[in-house]
């Protein structure tokens, strides 16, 4: 059966949320292992990570990409784990580039295997935008954070050659948390001003369950923003989308902008259009996730597109996620899956 987008209804929620981007893992690994996200501790080299046969095939993302862009989403992002330990990862970007109605493409990367020649064969395959995960700009805290000593020059040169090949608008996104990283906000702000680079500062999350997550290590939004205005003023800048999480200022002097992503102290649950898709398929409706939806099997099952949608369907018609929202009275405790297995 062909499934096309133009004769279908948006679906919805059951608080009135389409149903826009979807965020693929590619993978569990990866080859950081940030304090915030994959602490050494828990994910070592006893971690049982998933077994290459579980991991869904380019063919079967490509098929699953088409089906849930039949029922609107526009906006497909790759993620890990770190996404390009994935193998031959442009072939996978190519198939998607190529379905009709995927308005944007983009990966987000910690930068570590993005090389000149990787950055013009994604852009090449159809890749539009590169996010870069970067915390610090004092190469021992960087080595520190990310607890692999990777250099921080290797990941500066690596957001050059994104610009280079014009995966623009280059981000770059920077976890902030209390008593590790703060006194980098100014310093990262200063560094990528007036570079056609965005910024984005991210709340440390409570993602997962290994990272040790205190309300207390977040630095607010506003924090940060205070910061930055007593430095060099800002003004907000409407969002270029309702379903945008990011809160945007510009720098007054005109060089350039910002973003701001308050999960915690500012939840944007009301408009998330987001869905995520796991290495093995399973679908989650919330990056804070307690259970997930099996589409891997549906697809070795031999169900057709028409059943995949269908179920689809079912899932975000009954979708209630509003994690952040509710996080100080109810979330304690729970069990949730890790950022590193579905992506930030």
């Amino acid at each position: 059966m062909t499934m096309d987008r133009a004769t279908m209804l948006p679906i919805l929620d059951t608080r009135g949320r389409h149903l826009e981007d979807l965020r693929i893992s590619v993978t569990d690994r990866c080859n950081f292992r940030c304090v915030y996200c994959m602490p050494k501790a828990v994910f070592n080299s006893q971690f049982h990570f998933l077994p290459r046969a579980e991991l869904l095939t380019f063919d079967e993302i490509a098929r699953l990409t088409r089906l849930f862009v039949s029922l609107g989403v526009k906006k497909i992002r790759f993620t890990g784990g770190e996404p390009l330990v994935r193998r031959d990862l442009e072939v996978l970007i190519r198939q998607i580039s190529e379905i009709p109605g995927v308005e944007d493409l983009a990966l987000t990367t910690n930068g570590s295997l993005l090389t000149k020649e990787k950055a013009v064969a994604l852009k090449s395959a159809g890749l539009r935008r590169v996010t870069v995960s970067l915390d610090a700009l004092d190469d021992a805290l960087f080595r520190r954070m990310n607890d692999v000593n990777f250099p921080l020059a290797k990941v500066l040169t690596a957001i050059d050659f994104a610009s280079q090949a014009q995966l623009n608008p280059v981000k770059v996104n920077m976890v902030v948390k209390r008593g590790l990283n703060e006194d980098a906000i100014i310093p990262m702000a200063a560094y990528f001003r007036n570079t056609g680079i965005i910024l984005r500062y991210i709340e440390f999350m409570d993602v997962g369950t290994t990272n040790g997550w205190r309300l207390e290590d977040v630095v607010p939004g506003a924090e940060i923003i205070r910061r930055l205005d007593q430095r060099w003023p800002l003004e907000p800048v409407p969002p270029t989308r309702p379903g945008d999480v990011a809160t945007r200022y510009r720098y007054r002097d005109g060089k350039g902008e910002i973003g701001i992503i308050t999960a915690v102290t500012h939840p944007f649950c009301h408009n998330c259009t987001r869905a995520r898709l796991s290495p093995e398929g399973l679908l989650y409706t919330c990056l804070f996730g307690q259970s997930a939806s099996d589409l891997r099997s549906l697809l070795r099952s031999q169900a057709s597109d028409r059943d995949i949608v269908s179920y689809i369907t079912g899932i975000w018609n009954n979708r209630t996620d509003h994690y952040s929202e509710i996080r100080r009275s109810l979330t304690p405790g729970l069990p949730k899956i890790e950022m590193s297995h579905i992506g930030g």
